[in-house]
């Protein structure tokens, strides 16, 4: 059995199938686990959802930024942004199954040492802590999904302290695990930079090179940054190579320590990520 992590998908539904071809997928003996991003920006999203959906039993795939707006947008009212692609789901036939199926998936997921996230992890959250979030989170989602939704979208706070509650606080946890690349190592994260971790001032790092991170005690599985591209270090691995830019859709086996990444080259068009 393989456990193989697959990097933001974002509506790329034919690489996807040739990927899975590629790394020979069986139901039988291999699971995946996506970093999030199914849906948006790319030409065949809800086929990407139906078929993450037809996977359910051997998948594991914790929600990106573009899930939770497509959530937000399906049932809370929340507006479609001008580059969406995502009206083929909210008029599909099976809308409310699959709608349904994408509220329950996690926030994050932790086992046999990988801890799968879709943006990252600020420098002051522990393993456990950010486990502890998630599931607020996942909470929040299954109890009181159109308050959360409906609430979430802004960047306040900015930076994490233990005693932040309520709306704030899983405003704060969603910024983190969804939308941040970079932070300061006192735990303020930066919403605005999407460039290489060399393009911003000595403010900020990469949330991964923060020094003392108190997540290092699991190996943190993530996407959501295509100009990273695909990132390996110790106790790291980085999946998104910007198949909805014109890159690359990248699988890695998490359970083989000497793998090599397998990509399938995008059919998009080359554009600039965002």
């Amino acid at each position: 059995m393989a456990r193989w992590a697959i990097g933001d998908v974002q509506g790329c539904c034919d690489e996807l199938e040739l990927l899975l071809e590629k790394i020979g997928f069986s139901a039988e003996r291999d699971r995946i686990w996506m970093v999030g991003d199914l849906v948006n920006r790319g030409p065949r999203s809800l086929a990407v959802l139906r078929l993450a959906h037809r996977l359910d039993a051997n998948l594991v795939c914790v929600l990106g930024n573009h899930d939770l707006h497509l959530l937000a947008v399906a049932l809370a009212g929340a507006p479609l942004r001008k580059n969406d692609t995502l009206t083929e789901i909210l008029s599909a036939p099976d809308r409310s199954r699959l709608i349904e199926w994408l509220l329950h998936r996690p926030l994050a997921h932790y086992e046999s040492g990988d801890l799968l996230v879709h943006a990252g992890v600020v420098p002051q959250w522990s393993t456990a802590l950010t486990l502890t979030l998630a599931q607020e989170l996942q909470q929040a989602l299954s109890t009181e999904p159109v308050a959360l939704l409906a609430h979430m979208y802004g960047n306040r706070p900015d930076r994490w302290r233990p005693t932040l509650r309520g709306i704030e606080r899983l405003r704060f946890a969603i910024n983190v695990l969804t939308r941040m690349r970079f932070c300061s190592v006192d735990g303020r994260i930066d919403l605005k930079h999407k460039g290489k971790p060399e393009s911003v001032g000595k403010r900020w790092v990469p949330w991964f090179q923060a020094p003392e991170r108190a997540s290092q005690d699991a190996r943190i599985v993530f996407g959501h940054w295509s100009a990273l591209g695909f990132y390996r270090a110790a106790g790291l691995l980085g999946l998104d190579t910007g198949c909805v830019w014109g890159g690359a859709l990248t699988a890695y086996n998490l359970d083989e320590p000497q793998a090599e990444p397998i990509s399938v080259a995008s059919r998009q068009p080359r554009s600039i990520g965002e």
